[in-house]
């Protein structure tokens, strides 16, 4: 028995010796699944003719990216009274068109999802445009907030120019501050962020339909020919074609909106021109 014990004394201290030179065996890699496929998976059909991110799977993206289409643009809008004409979505509707116009002349360039929802007024008690109903607002640190994430989430996956364009006045104190401090804070990296101006210019549209012949007087709505063009071009619904022509008031600022077909038209002049400014802004941005 005493014999044991001294075998049991000597052999016993060796097993967490021997279990710690025993190599830890590897953990084995998580097979793909619905939820977590495979990266690196090759696109099994043609991809789709879309430049916005929403309407692309994740695939496409990946591959559009690879094929360098590495500038996004992050494209602010707003839900807000618009006069008693237009739909409350009528920078949303705009940003649909001048985004998609925009992204197809650079040619390298994707769009994000329209942020619909920025500061529109304090909301208790209520100021700006949240005196109207309908009317959503973020505060300021909320909007600035968000921005900052969609950026960073963009860079992450590999976009290289991050523009971000507002077509709303309220917008663009907020994004250009967000773009200079995700500047000092991305810089040395492969990525870039730009605040560009010159899409909200409203002023100089009106000047050049001034030069198209189209001469405008106030009537004191948040509405104007160019936004009740641009939004008939994307869906003529958002005006209200019929209802104010059963009330004599198709027009806007002394400017008739019929025949429909020949502002629609011109709505995607206007589109255009918005582009065309956009874009030789965005290149300047990027160094071209």
């Amino acid at each position: 028995m005493r014999h044991l014990l001294l075998l049991l004394t000597l052999v016993v201290p060796l097993a967490p010796y021997a279990a710690a030179q025993t190599p830890p065996r590897a953990k084995a890699k998580a097979a793909p699944s619905a939820t977590s496929p495979d990266p690196e998976m090759p696109r099994p059909i043609d991809a789709a003719d879309s430049v916005f991110l929403e309407e692309l799977t994740w695939i496409e993206v990946r591959d559009a990216l690879r094929a360098g289409k590495t500038t996004v643009l992050v494209a602010t809008g707003g839900i807000e009274m618009n006069g008693p004409y237009l739909a409350l979505g009528k920078h949303n509707y705009v940003l649909r068109a001048t985004t998609e116009a925009i992204a197809r002349r650079l040619g390298d360039a994707l769009v994000a999802p329209i942020i619909a929802f920025v500061p529109e007024g304090d909301i208790d008690p209520p100021s700006g445009h949240m005196r109207y109903p309908g009317t959503i607002s973020l505060t300021q640190d909320t909007f600035q907030r968000l921005l900052t994430d969609v950026a960073s989430s963009l860079r992450l996956h590999g976009f290289r120019h991050v523009i971000f364009i507002g077509d709303s006045g309220g917008n663009q104190a907020g994004m250009k501050e967000v773009a200079a401090e995700l500047s000092v804070k991305w810089a040395g990296g492969p990525a870039r962020i730009h605040f560009i101006a010159e899409y909200y210019d409203y002023p100089g549209v009106t000047k050049w339909l001034e030069s198209q012949g189209i001469r405008q007087t106030d009537e004191g709505h948040h509405d104007d020919f160019a936004m009740s063009s641009m939004m008939m071009a994307v869906d003529p619904a958002t005006v209200r074609i019929a209802q104010r022509r059963a009330k004599g008031k198709f027009s806007i600022n002394g400017v008739a909106l019929d025949p429909a077909e020949k502002t629609i038209a011109m709505g995607k002049r206007v589109i255009d021109h918005r582009a065309s400014i956009t874009v030789a802004a965005i290149r300047r941005a990027r160094g071209q």
